[in-house]
């Protein structure tokens, strides 16, 4: 198994993507807002959500240099989509926002995870 990234803009892209999904969670915009809801997450646990994000991104972009810890990062950030997939089909939440921010980023965390640690 290959314990460092076999080209490192792909694990940095997630990483920027996934702050930009802190920066717009931080003061939650309408279609963030409207997710969460759609679960029935509770808004007192929403800080949560920035943490893991934030930790993620760090655990990524640091995996760079320190072998196994971008793929432990991208490994929990494909786990964490799962857990959100699993969330809104639970939900009955399926609609526009599930199939374009939830799956959109299982599937781009996939692939990352897939193309830079073969």
């Amino acid at each position: 198994m290959i314990l460092l990234p076999s080209w490192w803009v792909l694990p940095v892209l997630l990483a920027l993507v996934l702050l930009v999904d802190v920066a717009l969670s931080v003061k939650p915009v309408g279609f963030i807002r409207d997710c969460l809801h759609s679960v029935h997450f509770p808004e007192n646990w929403w800080w949560v959500l920035l943490v893991v994000k934030t930790l993620a991104a760090i655990g990524l972009i640091a995996g760079i240099w320190i072998p196994g810890v971008a793929f432990a990062a991208n490994s929990g950030v494909v786990g964490y989509f799962i857990c959100a997939a699993v969330a809104h089909l639970r939900a009955k939440a399926t609609g526009a926002a599930f199939w374009l921010n939830c799956v959109g980023m299982l599937v781009l965390s996939c692939a990352i995870l897939a193309l830079s640690f073969r």
